[in-house]
């Protein structure tokens, strides 16, 4: 039998939003916050019930019948409320909205969801963090990393978000294709920044939570079944989240500590995952527009570091980075080019690129230039994995720099 301990957190984070979603289109956005109300009442008599009774032989199916009870029963208490206010009128009882959460209309609704918080009245660091905040259960902290941004900041941001939503309410029908699209942009950044965390996350002390790769890939998967968000970018994306979640199993050992590419298994790498990602590239490349976005770019680098037969494979990285750091600069891509340069032209030169971005105060720079120096100056490896160390706030990131710093000190 499944421990409800283990299992309740799964489902908090792909349920909770489900129901919220589902309450929201029955309610109205503006009362989201009773919505929140609702979902989170229904975990806690989860977590209550299934303590002391075990796991239904359906867990999600009790929670949205618990769900629905708990949505009767506010609409019971407003209605006794309102013929209390009002004793000289002649009431009836008043029917209260169907709630249903089949498989249809759960997506549905989370899709008007998305672009119900994905909307221009507020700006886009606000619409993003709403969306990680209700969408996807981030905490304030986690929301706080992924913007690099103090915790007071997200708090305040967040509550002037909501109110904006409170005052604003549309469906999807009422969107023409010109706003959907318009929105789109920040719905797929809001999923990109999500898959992210999972993938390498900077919380928890977890270097990847598998969890928030899998949502943010539900999630993708909800914007190109239907044929009002189904556009190249949105596939490219999904592809690009199928080919780096086929790596995760390699990517990390049994003590948590990271494995570099090139110490990967491949036989752990997760082919289903990887022909999915083939599928969703090649049909967000069927387009007349000839449109390279940078999930397009990335989706490439992601394919390319999934084959092992091609003897190009790093210039074909190297050349997609040198695109994408032209349509988007970030210190993580020009990182991540500078390592894609050590694999074409060697550590030595790539070390003069390396040293170009100056980035001191970036642990992950310091990590590069830590792993370019190994073959070359093992001093000065080793002192700037230790920058690294004093820079980084993940355990494991700190566990894994020591282990390469500790290879390095061994005698020859």
């Amino acid at each position: 039998m499944a421990n409800p301990n283990e299992i309740t957190p799964h489902l908090f984070r792909t349920e909770y939003s489900k129901i919220i979603a589902v309450l929201c289109k029955t309610f109205d956005i503006k009362h989201i916050e009773i919505a929140e109300d609702i979902a989170s009442d229904t975990f806690l008599k989860a977590s209550e019930h299934w303590a002391i009774n075990g796991l239904p032989d359906n867990p999600a199916a009790w929670l949205y019948t618990v769900a629905k009870n708990k949505t009767k029963d506010y609409f019971k208490h407003l209605s006794v409320i309102e013929k209390n206010k009002q004793e000289d009128v002649k009431t009836t009882e008043k029917e209260f909205p169907a709630i249903d959460f089949d498989t249809k209309n759960i997506s549905d609704s989370q899709l008007e969801m998305i672009f119900s918080i994905c909307n221009p009245i507020n700006s886009q660091e606000t619409q993003i963090s709403l969306a990680l905040q209700i969408l996807c259960g981030f905490s304030i902290e986690e929301i706080a990393n992924a913007f690099l941004s103090k915790t007071e900041t997200i708090k305040k941001r967040l509550q002037r978000g909501r109110q904006a939503l409170r005052t604003h309410h549309f469906t999807i029908d009422s969107l023409s294709e010109n706003d959907i699209h318009q929105r789109l942009e920040t719905v797929l950044t809001t999923l990109y920044l999500l898959f992210n965390e999972g993938y390498f996350s900077r919380t928890n002390n977890l270097l990847i939570r598998k969890n928030l790769c899998l949502e943010a890939i539900r999630l993708a998967l909800i914007l190109t079944d239907n044929p009002l968000t189904n556009i190249p970018k949105a596939n490219a994306l999904l592809a690009l989240m199928c080919f780096q979640s086929s790596r995760l199993e390699a990517r990390i050992n049994g003590e948590g500590e990271a494995i570099l590419f090139d110490e990967q298994d491949e036989a752990l790498w997760d082919q289903a995952l990887i022909e999915k990602g083939n599928y969703y590239l090649i049909e967000a490349c069927q387009t007349h527009s000839n449109e390279v976005s940078k999930y397009h770019l990335e989706a490439g680098i992601a394919y390319w570091h999934t084959t092992t037969a091609s003897p190009d494979k790093w210039q074909h990285i190297l050349t997609l980075y040198n695109q994408l750091i032209i349509i988007e600069y970030s210190p993580v891509t020009a990182l991540n080019r500078t390592f894609a340069f050590s694999k074409v032209y060697g550590n030595e030169k790539a070390l003069v690129e390396a040293e170009k971005l100056n980035l001191i105060s970036n642990g992950y720079y310091h990590g590069l230039l830590g792993y370019l120096y190994s073959g070359l100056h093992i001093d000065k490896a080793i002192h700037h994995y230790e920058e690294a160390i004093r820079l980084t706030k993940s355990k494991q990131e700190k566990q894994t720099l020591q282990k390469h710093i500790h290879l390095l000190q061994q005698p020859k």
